[in-house]
């Protein structure tokens, strides 16, 4: 068998894992972030395994057409992803003809292709913020990303009513009982969160942003409202710090990504050793795919 160099995406069942089987192509976190285009496009590995869900390898395959991605279980999926699907997207985009469309990167291959401009958490306002103030945006499909868009930029954005099972969790009611608990700790939170949660935050940021602000902060505590595949690595960069995942109603521990958990060691080692589940894409797809990632890129 010949010797294959491997590049993996190392999420959350990595992370819990205590995996170090390779580096993370991500532009976000060393968790569970979406891949952005450099490390991912720049790769020399032969082959690269996306530990994560199905619109990650999807994107690694667009910016990689002839490398071989595997996704351990072709079942992981996105909430925000299976919500808006390409035909209802494309009667979504008929309606509002004038505006340009911002999508978030978290969707399918043929919403990215329905696109302008594909973004992450963390560069989604400097792109909005280069749209002429004259020009209409539609932004999809997380619309509690977009409605902090909205109060950060002042800009109205027409928002696709969709949000991530896991943020969409988070409870006011219970962070707050959480902080009487905990007085000295700072609550970071991922802006896919509802405003309800994000009015408590010490921080709002991507989840690298979150990472960065944990690391360079002097506080001992925090409580983190996102994917809590984070906290690995947060636990890892300040050994020293407590790191308290933020509550869901009623204080469930409601913050694992179920998508992302379908990934484990077992499909890992047999995604490895027989080079599948294969991810496939359609030229045509994937090259109107690639345009609002190149242009997601160039507006960076």
């Amino acid at each position: 068998m010949p010797l294959y160099r491997l590049i993996l995406a190392v999420t959350a069942v990595l992370a819990l894992a205590g995996s170090a089987l390779a580096e993370d192509p991500s532009g976000e976190t060393p968790s569970t972030a979406p891949p952005q285009s450099p490390p991912a496009a720049a790769t020399q590995a032969d082959v690269i395994v996306f530990a994560g869900v199905l619109f990650m390898a999807e994107t690694a395959k667009i910016l990689n057409p002839g490398k071989l991605v595997l996704l351990p279980d072709l079942k992981a999926g996105c909430s925000l992803a299976d919500g808006c699907p390409a035909d209802r997207f494309e009667a979504f985009r008929r309606r509002y003809p004038d505006h340009v469309a911002i999508t978030y990167i978290n969707c399918s291959a043929e919403v990215k292709a329905l696109s302008d401009i594909i973004c992450t958490s963390s560069n989604a306002e400097k792109i909005i913020r280069q749209i002429p103030p004259e020009k209409p945006i539609l932004f999809a499909p997380d619309q509690h990303l977009g409605r902090y868009l909205m109060k950060k930029t002042g800009r109205d954005l027409t928002l696709w009513p969709g949000s991530c099972i896991v943020h969409e969790m988070f409870s006011e009611k219970s962070l707050v009982q959480l902080k009487e608990r905990h007085p000295r700790a700072l609550v970071l939170a991922h802006p896919e969160c509802p405003e309800a949660v994000l009015r408590h935050a010490d921080y709002v940021g991507s989840t690298t942003g979150i990472l960065k602000y944990a690391v360079e902060n002097p506080a001992r505590e925090f409580i983190v409202a996102t994917e809590s595949g984070i906290l690995h690595q947060m636990e890892k960069a300040c050994p020293e710090k407590t790191f308290i995942s933020a509550p869901g109603e009623g204080g469930c521990s409601c913050s694992e990504c179920p998508h992302m958990k379908l990934n484990t060691m077992e499909k890992l080692y047999l995604c490895m050793k027989d080079r599948t589940p294969e991810i496939t894409l359609d030229e045509d797809l994937r090259q109107r795919a690639l345009k609002p990632i190149l242009r997601m890129l160039e507006m960076s």
